[in-house]
């Protein structure tokens, strides 16, 4: 049995809203204050999507941006600013592969990954003067958690009726292994799936042609699964 060295005084647990950005310089500070410094930053706040486009009110849209790319990026900036007076750190987000990707019923989740992307790779060469600040992004396949009970849907008040099975997706302790070694080893981007995601990913990156033919097939058997209440990832897994 391992017994940790850690104290009481070596964890802090500060409550966080990511779309309360006025909280977010305040809650920075307060690490600092208690630790002296950020080695690393792991944006993992975020919401999925189960809609389609047609049904989907843009309040939903607006909520999605709000949480997954904005809060996110807020957070960054404030923690970003210490690491450039240390001229060190790692700023570590999770994406997902749809920001390699597009599929559907996840419009705007695919939208918010895609700007975190865009984001993330635009700041890293904002940064070459600080060659030991390292932005890496990590893009998970499907991941056995609680983010499809939690998904939004075509109104903000409406949860998902059924989550569906998770067992054909990737156990939630291979991915954070995985995520640690990537951080670890100062990956700049990072694709943690199983197949066909993984298959799929790399079709998206350097066959984009074949990539959309293949997901218009796939796309159609994912809604149908949704419109049967089975969980839409599991037609691009069994």
């Amino acid at each position: 049995v391992e017994i940790s060295s850690l104290s009481e005084n070596d964890i802090l647990v500060l409550r966080l809203d990511l779309t309360d950005r006025s909280s977010h310089e305040a809650a920075t500070n307060s690490v600092l204050k208690h630790f002296g410094k950020i080695d690393v930053l792991v944006n993992n706040g975020g919401r999925s999507q189960r809609s389609l486009f047609v049904d989907t009110n843009l309040d939903v849209y607006n909520a999605i941006i709000e949480l997954n790319y904005l809060g996110t990026i807020s957070l960054t900036k404030y923690v970003l600013n210490h690491m450039i007076q240390r001229k060190k750190g790692k700023i570590v987000t999770v994406s997902s592969v749809m920001g390699i990707m597009g599929a559907p019923l996840a419009t705007g989740y695919c939208a918010s990954k895609h700007a975190l992307q865009g984001f993330f790779n635009s700041l890293r060469t904002e940064l070459t003067d600080y060659p030991e600040i390292s932005i890496i992004q990590i893009c998970p396949g499907p991941v056995q958690s609680q983010i499809i009970q939690n998904v939004f849907t075509e109104n903000l008040a409406k949860s998902l009726e059924n989550s569906g099975d998770q067992s054909h997706k990737m156990p939630t302790d291979r991915c954070a292994r995985l995520t640690l070694v990537s951080v670890a080893n100062d990956v700049k981007e990072a694709w943690i799936s199983d197949h066909p995601y993984l298959a799929v990913c790399y079709l998206w990156q350097y066959a984009p042609t074949w990539a959309w033919w293949l997901m218009n097939r796939m796309g159609k058997r994912r809604i149908q699964n949704f419109k049967s209440g089975i969980d839409a990832d599991a037609s691009y897994s069994r």
